[in-house]
Formats: C-alpha cells, sequence, structure tokens
C-alpha cells in the first residue's frame, strides 16, 4: 500500500552524502536498485538521479514495524528513508562515490509499489533496443543514460552562458511557418482555420535568424527544435535540436573564431580537455582528394592518392575506361595488411559495390617485393613497380584501387577507408579530432532533377573570385561555406550569406527559380532585403550529435529523452497513429 509524503521533506540526493555527514539525521528518496535480507539485518541500494547510497535496517534501530515493511522491499519500489549516516561496516564499495558511508535507517515509507520491470535497470543494458525504447521510461531510469542526459543539459546550459557573455541575444523562432520545399521533405501542419492551406514544422530557423539580422538584432542564438522528414541513420532524427546563430558584420574568420571558442570552453569544463586552437582548416576539395569524404575522421591516416598519371598507359581496361570517360584511378594503402585473406578482401570488395563501385582492384606486397595482384597481369613488373612506389607501398602492405568518375571514387575509397579502420580499431576511443571543411562547391549538379540544386541552401554567399563563373561553369563555384567535423562526423555547418538583391536574383535563376515562383516562396525575405541588409552569417550544430560524441554513444537515440526509431515511429506511445474521423472532418482532410 503506497503512503503519502506528509510531513516528510528530502534532506539530501543519494550522493550528495559523504563522511563529512557522519552522524547527521538525513532523509532520502529514490528507487530501490536492489535488496539483500540477510537474516536480521536488510541491505538496500537505494538509487536516484545523482547515484547509489547503501541503507541498513536493522530491527534494533528501527523497530518491528519498518523492519517488516523493509522486508516487502523489491526493486523499482519507491521509497523514503529517514535515518543516520555512518562510516560503512564492512569494506569499502570502490565503485560508489557513498562507498565508504551507509544510512542505518530509522524509519521507512513505501511511497509506490512497482511490479517486476520487463528488464532490469542496469548500466550497459544487454537488453534489445526495441524493448527498452518501448518503456523508455525505465530505461531511461539507467545511470548511463541519466548521466548522457545530465551531460546534455550542461551542454546547452554552458552554450547559453558563454553566447550570452558574447553579446548574443536568444529569440525563439515559429514552429508554425511557410513550407520551403527546397532540401528534405517538410513535416506539415494543416489549418483548421484556412482549409487547404498548411502550416510546416521548420527544417531550420533560417530565413527568421536572416529577417533577425535585417532587423537589427546583431547576434542571435537559438536552441531550437527542428523536423525533417528523412530516412534515419543512427546520427538522424525526424525532429532534432540545433545550437542556431547568426551574426552581423562578419565574415568567415569572426564566425569560425566565435564557435572554436565556444567548442574549447564545453570540452574544457564538461571533459577536461583543451582542444588546440586554432582548429585546422582543410578545403572541401583537399578533404575530398585526401579523404574522399567532406568529413573525414582524422585520427588515423590511410589517405586517398590519385594514380590516374601513373596507369594512364597501362593495359587494363577497368583503369583505362575510366580515365577514357574522364574519371580517375585513386587507391589507399593498408598498411601491413598484406597478408589479408582472400576471404577478407573478397568482403571489401562487396562492401565496395554499396557505394557504387563495380569491383575492387588489389594490390598485395609481399615480404619479399613480389606482388599477389587481382591484375598483375595487364601490367609490366615496371608499372607495378611505379604503382607500389607512388603508393608509398612497402612490403607487408595491401594496396586497394577504384576507378570509375571522382563521386564514385571518392565515396568507395573513402567509405573503404572508415571501414578498414573499424575492422583493425585505428579510430582510437577518446580522442578527438577537429576540423573546418570550407570552400565547399556553392552548387551541385542533381541528374533527378535535371538540374543545378544548392549545395547548402539558395542563400549560401558565392566567393567572390568565383562569381564570373556562374554562367559558364555553375559547378566550379565556390562557397563561403564551412562544416565543423569531429571524428568523422559533422557535427554543424553554416555559411557566409547573401545581403545583396542581385546576386540573390541571380542565385534563384541559375536554381531554376521563376522571380514569380521566388517571390511567392521568399518574398517576405526579399522584401526585407529592401530595407538595408547588413553582411550576415551563421552556423548550426546538432546539439544532439555534439552530446554523442562527447559522451561516447555510436547513436543519438542514447542522448535524446523520447528517441525515435528507424521509420520516424515512437514504440512507447505508437505515434504517429490514425486520428478520428472528427478532426479530419474539421480539417476538411479525407484518407486516401
Amino acid at each position: 500500500m503506497a503512503e503519502s509524503m506528509l510531513g516528510l521533506k528530502r534532506s539530501h540526493r543519494c550522493t550528495e552524502l559523504n563522511m563529512e555527514n557522519i552522524g547527521q539525521a538525513v532523509t532520502v528518496m529514490g528507487w530501490v536498485q536492489k535488496s539483500r535480507n540477510k537474516g536480521g539485518i536488510i541491505f538496500v541500494d537505494l538509487r536516484d538521479r545523482s547515484g547509489i547510497l547503501q541503507i541498513i535496517f536493522e530491527e534494533s534501530a528501527c523497530g518491528a514495524e519498518y523492519f517488516a515493511k523493509a522486508e516487502k522491499l523489491r526493486s523499482e519500489f519507491v521509497i523514503a528513508v529517514t535515518g543516520k549516516v555512518e562510516k560503512r561496516q564492512g569494506s569499502i564499495n570502490e565503485n560508489l562515490v557513498t562507498g565508504a558511508i551507509e544510512v542505518r535507517a530509522e524509519s521507512l515509507r513505501i511511497l509506490s509499489e512497482s511490479e517486476t520491470p520487463p528488464f532490469p535497470i542496469e548500466e550497459n543494458s544487454k537488453t534489445k533496443e526495441e524493448l527498452r525504447l518501448k518503456y523508455r521510461f525505465l530505461d531511461l531510469r539507467r545511470p548511463d543514460i541519466q548521466r548522457n542526459m545530465t551531460f546534455r543539459s550542461n551542454i546547452a546550459i554552458l552554450t547559453r552562458q558563454f553566447l550570452a557573455e558574447e553579446g548574443f541575444l536568444e529569440i525563439e523562432t515559429p514552429t508554425l511557418i511557410k513550407s520551403t520545399p527546397e532540401g528534405a521533405r517538410d513535416y506539415l501542419v494543416p489549418s483548421r482555420v484556412h482549409p487547404g492551406s498548411f502550416y510546416a514544422l521548420p527544417q531550420s530557423p533560417q530565413l527568421f535568424k536572416q529577417l533577425l539580422m535585417c532587423s537589427g538584432y546583431d547576434r542571435y542564438f537559438q536552441i531550437a527544435r527542428c523536423y525533417r522528414d528523412e530516412d534515419l541513420r543512427a546520427d538522424r532524427q525526424p525532429e532534432f535540436t540545433q545550437i542556431d546563430m547568426e551574426l552581423s558584420f562578419v565574415d568567415v574568420d569572426e564566425v569560425l573564431d566565435v564557435n572554436e571558442k565556444l567548442l574549447y570552453k564545453l570540452f574544457k569544463e564538461l571533459l577536461g580537455m583543451e582542444i588546440p586552437l586554432p582548429i585546422p582548416r582543410m578545403t572541401w576539395q583537399e578533404a575530398m582528394d585526401r579523404f574522399g569524404s567532406d568529413k573525414p575522421d582524422m585520427r588515423f591516416g590511410m589517405e586517398l592518392k590519385d594514380v590516374s598519371e601513373v596507369v594512364k598507359d597501362c593495359e587494363f581496361v577497368v583503369f583505362k575506361s575510366a580515365l577514357e570517360n574522364g574519371g580517375s584511378v585513386r587507391g589507399l594503402n593498408a598498411q601491413g595488411k598484406g597478408n589479408m585473406p582472400r576471404k577478407k578482401i573478397d568482403a571489401l570488395v562487396e562492401y565496395a559495390k554499396d557505394f557504387g563501385a563495380k569491383g575492387l582492384a588489389y594490390l598485395a606486397i609481399q615480404e619479399d617485393n613480389s606482388y599477389k595482384s587481382s591484375f598483375a597481369k595487364f601490367m609490366t613488373e615496371e608499372q607495378l613497380h611505379d604503382l607500389a612506389e607512388a603508393m608509398e607501398g612497402k612490403p607487408g602492405d595491401l594496396l586497394l584501387f577504384a576507378a570509375d568518375k571522382n563521386e564514385v571514387v571518392w565515396d568507395v575509397l573513402g567509405n573503404l577507408r572508415l571501414e578498414i579502420a573499424r575492422q583493425f580499431d585505428l579510430q582510437k576511443k577518446g580522442e578527438f579530432k577537429f576540423l573546418w571543411v570550407t570552400e565547399f562547391p556553392l552548387l551541385e549538379y542533381s541528374e533527378e532533377q535535371g538540374r543545378f540544386v544548392a549545395k547548402h541552401h539558395p542563400f549560401t554567399m558565392p566567393m567572390e573570385e568565383d562569381w564570373h563563373l556562374i554562367d559558364s561553369d555553375p559547378g566550379a563555384v565556390r562557397a563561403k561555406a564551412y562544416d565543423i567535423v569531429l571524428n568523422g562526423t559533422e557535427l554543424g555547418g553554416g555559411s557566409v550569406r547573401i545581403h545583396q538583391s542581385d546576386i540573390q536574383s541571380k542565385m534563384f535563376e541559375v536554381l531554376g527559380f521563376t522571380p514569380e515562383r521566388a517571390q511567392e516562396q521568399f518574398g517576405f525575405l526579399l522584401e526585407a532585403f529592401k530595407y538595408g541588409v547588413p553582411p550576415h552569417a551563421g552556423l548550426a550544430y546538432g546539439l544532439d550529435r555534439v552530446a554523442m560524441l562527447m559522451v561516447g554513444s555510436d547513436s543519438i537515440r542514447d542522448v535524446i529523452a523520447f528517441p525515435k526509431v528507424k521509420d520516424a515511429s515512437c514504440l512507447m506511445t505508437e505515434a504517429p497513429a490514425p486520428v478520428e474521423d472528427k478532426q479530419l472532418e474539421e480539417l476538411g482532410i479525407k484518407i486516401k
């Protein structure tokens, strides 16, 4: 039978007690982690958000009534205990913050009873994720998840403090906005008052933060909820949180500088680590050429090498046809892996095919300097030697090559590089390597749409020295865009924005917008741009990703209180779900 708290007040959380509290009368409350009846003495591990504290019930101290009650305690009962703090009688438990003390109970109230939970509430749970997410309210009781949620909260608190000190104003922007279907798909919200019309949930506060710069607010930030109707991955959710900011009268350097200071503060105060500043910068082109990725993991080498020149005269048809079609031949050197079994090499070939490769050529350099290769018969000994030399290959190394269009080769080798690093444990846990990737292409050609689309968004400023190429070679125009990358994950990105109306009009034209369509979709922004726009730039982080990497997790679901699963559904609440016909009728909606 559950009892009330009447007249009781919690004096401490479990781990707020230590040796200095010995002799004090305290009242603690929480959940029973486990209870052990040793005959005449009952040991209870009490758990709250802060950690675990041992409680001792002895009939001589608490009386027969409370002792009888303590005998009924089971896992996840919610209790309140009043007693005295003592030095632990047995040996100190080094695994607990409170391992040197215990509380000798004098009274006990059972505030709530619990059924047997569907899985044990314990750190590093081995329970299937589907079951844990169905009972997420129980999963959230696990100490490791509670630490994650506390850590995430601290990131948000420190970020607010830092940005306020740097002169930023926290301003909220609307979450019911006009749909602007450039980029990911919008989540749509039907309007009851305006039948047939819809709001969209924001993919980011982009347009509103630019309007705030037009309004003279100078430095804005927001910890903003954003929504994208797209397929999920380990580091993606349909709804997520951005640390969003915009600054006026700045160029690239000022934005990067303030963000380096923010990252320095977060890592110093929360992990006790000092990030070496300034963070290295690398252009998009260099990142693609060296790592096959615009978010390279810098914790290990294994860089790509372009060997097109070296193999241009060989008879290997795979290399020849790639070069004839304007592509390239590139390779990577898995040092010391030359004795990899054929079965494992074949598995890497299959892996490469997932990223568009038609195959993968390999060359293993034996200890006696001879070669084992899938294409050796098409090349002379001298050509093989030159190829190995170009790859800085040594006896015992395995050289892997892809030949195709640049985009395919980058994608294949960039992902292969990561897969080999995973297999051979080259990504050191607890090591953090930051990188700014800059000068992204302004546009990329979409085969599907048959036109150029914005690499970031239509308001990204081109680099002034490339603007003359916008008509003759739009794909060669670089943008004043930048991403912050950590250990191969994009933490956030941003750009300098266009603030001149002639450049903005031309940008819309290149993207295939008629003036009418540009006006229809972005009229309010274009109108604001007629009345004095300051140069401005911004950046947004995925807060979930920042928290995920800082706590050392592989999934953002570990740092989000109530995450969705792969198909964007919630296993706990069973959302999304059908609604009543009456609700649809009010909205003028019929389900097809």
